[in-house]
């Protein structure tokens, strides 16, 4: 495939002493605007004797309180807004499923902003004015549909607003519409390959040249898996709405190495998630945020959950982030031993004869938790094959996480499928 030219912007260009004096800049900025304007954060700035100008350099952020999703539902709705309501030009909002949902705002300057990163996001994926975006990320008040649809917009793309859902009308609006790039969950991206198979159209006859995927960790294995399907590009996308929503970092085309985050609108910080010790670059932790140009609603110090390490740049001058594999919420603690979805990922994905679709079951037995995998055979699969894929998951879990899990290798189509994020892990250990 044939690459068009390298665009950069200014802040792309920055040199690295540049880039540090801006960031100071606005990180000072920030802290001001959220002391001055938000209680909750004027409340902890002052029981840690802290004031916004104790910030002289990036390095003294590492003083300040963190702010967590529980912070943010304490506060809900409108809580931890910097900004008179009358400014406000839009709301999203987390689905609350597990509570009280976290509720963000923002300006027009902010929505501005936004539709900038995730333009810059989309051009460092690949795509250039012109080209046609068909976003299957969800709309609504998940960041997802709207934050790539008005950035694919600035970009100068035309946008076909498919939305989630409707699988077999995404697969003939591609064939029909015609585009070259496609944002949507590498899980759902899975779900569009078997329609796509289904109707007897080969995948990788589309005009799809790249598919940028985030929302839900995924892994090398699963990124090969869809390059060689559909033969497009596969890149990674990251964002969440309490920092911004989609376009926060993104992995550029060229290297495919991991996700510049743009440090220019969003600085980050990896800490030891038990202590909240601030790690060097390159150790591996909890990934934190601090905004830098949010009015609506400023963030300092957002704990994410997310899982990673920071690297130094390489297509860009802003450092990356590694491709996040897992959260500190999603990490399952099996007889001592630590598992996160994407180890059992890359495992289901190098299984001859099964497909990439699974589910992690969590049973009690007795006084022990159980993990049993649910993993789909391919459509020609034999039996005999099965049974082997079976114990060749169990085996490779034993050897290479050191945890004995069952494993069960279900009939194709039998595991709910995903038209957003896809939920791994199904705990039973309360029912029965």
């Amino acid at each position: 495939m044939t690459r068009r030219a390298l665009q950069l912007d200014a802040a792309e260009r920055l040199g690295p002493r540049e880039l540090r004096a801006l960031q100071l800049e606005r990180l000072q900025a920030t802290l001001l605007h959220a002391y001055e304007n938000v209680p909750f954060y004027r409340a902890a700035f002052d029981k840690a004797g802290l004031r916004p100008d104790d910030c002289r350099s990036p390095a003294d952020l590492a003083r300040f309180p963190f702010t967590t999703k529980d912070d943010l539902r304490a506060n809900y709705p409108f809580g931890m807004f910097a900004v008179e309501q009358s400014e406000v030009r839009r709301l999203h909002a987390s689905s609350g499923t597990t509570g009280l949902p976290t509720v963000v705002g923002y300006t027009e300057r902010d929505l501005s902003m936004w539709a900038d990163v995730v333009a810059r996001s989309i051009r460092a994926a690949g795509g250039r004015p012109g080209d046609k975006v068909h976003v299957a990320y969800g709309y609504g008040l998940f960041t997802g549909g709207l934050g790539a649809h008005y950035g694919a917009e600035r970009l100068g793309c035309t946008v076909i607003p498919a939305s989630g859902g409707m699988t077999a009308r995404q697969v003939r609006l591609i064939q029909d519409f015609r585009p070259e790039i496609i944002m949507v969950t590498p899980s759902y991206m899975l779900t569009l390959l078997e329609e796509f198979e289904r109707q007897g159209v080969d995948p990788r006859t589309t005009s799809l040249r790249v598919g940028v995927f985030g929302a839900e960790p995924w892994t090398e294995e699963m990124r090969r898996e869809i390059e060689e399907r559909f033969a497009i590009d596969a890149v990674d996308i990251y964002g969440l709405s309490e920092v911004i929503g989609p376009g926060v970092a993104q992995e550029c085309v060229e290297t495919k190495d991991g996700l510049h985050i743009w440090e220019d609108h969003f600085y980050p910080e990896v800490v030891d998630p038990v202590t909240g010790e601030v790690l060097p670059d390159g150790e591996r932790g909890e990934l934190v945020f601090t905004s830098l140009t949010k009015e609506a609603m400023p963030v300092i110090r957002y704990r994410t959950r997310d899982l990673t390490r920071l690297l130094p740049g390489t297509a860009r001058v802003f450092r990356r982030m590694e491709k996040v594999t897992g959260r500190c919420d999603d990490m399952v603690i099996l007889r001592g031993v630590n598992l996160f979805p994407t180890q059992i990922e890359e495992i289901v994905l190098r299984t001859a004869g099964v497909a990439p679709h699974f589910q992690l079951r969590l049973t009690r037995e007795g006084r022990m938790d159980a993990l049993t995998v649910r993993a789909e055979a391919r459509a020609d699969t034999t039996p005999e094959r099965r049974a082997a894929a079976a114990r060749e998951i169990a085996a490779a879990v034993k050897d290479g996480i050191g945890v004995s899990v069952g494993v069960e290798v279900v009939d194709p189509e039998t595991l709910e499928r995903s038209v957003g994020k896809f939920k791994r892990i199904v705990d039973l250990r309360g029912e029965g």
